[in-house]
């Protein structure tokens, strides 16, 4: 397993770091809203110590810090980054509006073990310099390196054992918001992996990784070449490959399977023939009413319920 590159030593038998005074906005060293006092924290309010969490750098994002790199965001995406064993995590970050939420985040991963850097506090308009324009960060975010690929053959010797298991085919789905949305769902219903085409599929990027919710630390997503090889491999080591198409039979009637690959297409488009003619079994969403379809996301999250459910 990795570890990070924590920079979060503590310099006491009681885990605190001496207090380091901050004069950067002329009050005063131990004041931080004019008050004299710092805000409350999980150790109580008051001039107290404060945790190795909470050991924080000034910078505006410019002159200190020109090259601010952030590459997770959001307060769920981050709280799983930082308890993740295998995520290198190089520094975190948060606004002073956030403060409290991220020596919160990092206090709870340092006790369950991990080695962390401290939290870094810069400008609201640094943060957002560093994303693109529009990103909702909430303030809180971490510069750390992408999770080491896996591979098909990872992922069979690592289910090999259970009785059930769903594997994710998504075809040409390119949009980051529902390839986030789908991550989460197949994390919640316990899907154990999701295969996408590397030539279409975007990154798992800062986006994808909010709007997965933290899910993308759970599951693993994995790239490949040729969907329909990667089917046709499944379906080798004893994999059903269920396929929603609307030209398909209720997904209510549809048999239960120990091993079962969902395969989902685009929106629009739909699964492409060559992907589809490798499905053993076409199914599709009972649907009521005015409206006829689901747009993916959704619909890989009843498709995953009905699936991973039986």
């Amino acid at each position: 397993m990795k570890n990070s590159s924590g920079k979060g030593k503590k310099n006491s038998k009681n885990g605190f770091l001496p207090d380091h005074s901050r004069n950067d906005r002329g009050g005063s060293s131990t004041g931080k809203r004019g008050a004299g006092r710092r805000p409350p924290t999980r150790q109580g309010s008051g001039n107290g110590p404060k945790p190795d969490a909470f050991k924080k750098q000034r910078q505006d994002g410019r002159s200190q810090n020109p090259r601010l790199r952030i590459s997770l965001y959001g307060v769920h995406a981050v709280e799983a980054a930082l308890a993740n064993d295998a995520r290198v995590i190089h520094h975190i970050y948060a606004t002073e509006s956030s403060e409290d939420e991220a020596v919160s985040l990092v206090e709870r991963a340092l006790a369950a073990g991990r080695d962390l850097p401290p939290v870094t506090l810069i400008e609201k308009e640094a943060f957002d310099r560093a994303l693109p324009k529009g990103t909702v960060h909430q303030g809180v975010g971490i510069d750390c390196d992408p999770l080491d690929d896996v591979y098909l053959p990872d992922v069979i010797n690592r289910v090999a054992g259970k009785d059930k298991s769903v594997i994710l085919v998504l075809d040409q789905v390119t949009d980051p918001h529902n390839m986030g949305a789908i991550i989460r769902s197949a994390c919640a219903f316990g899907a154990d992996a999701i295969i996408v085409q590397s030539r279409n599929a975007p990154d798992v990027n800062g986006l994808i990784a909010k709007i997965a919710s933290g899910a993308v630390e759970h599951i693993s997503v994995v790239y490949e070449t040729n969907l329909a090889r990667a089917i046709e491999t499944l379906q080798g080591h004893g994999y059903f490959a269920v396929a929603m198409d609307e030209r398909g039979d209720s997904i209510v009637d549809a048999p239960s399977y120990q091993k079962t690959i969902l395969v989902l297409g685009a929106e629009g488009p739909g699964l492409r023939p060559l992907i589809r003619d490798k499905c053993d079994l076409l199914v599709k969403l009972p649907t009521y009413g005015a409206l006829s379809s689901l747009n993916v996301s959704n619909a890989a999250a009843v498709a995953l319920y009905a699936v991973c459910s039986r």
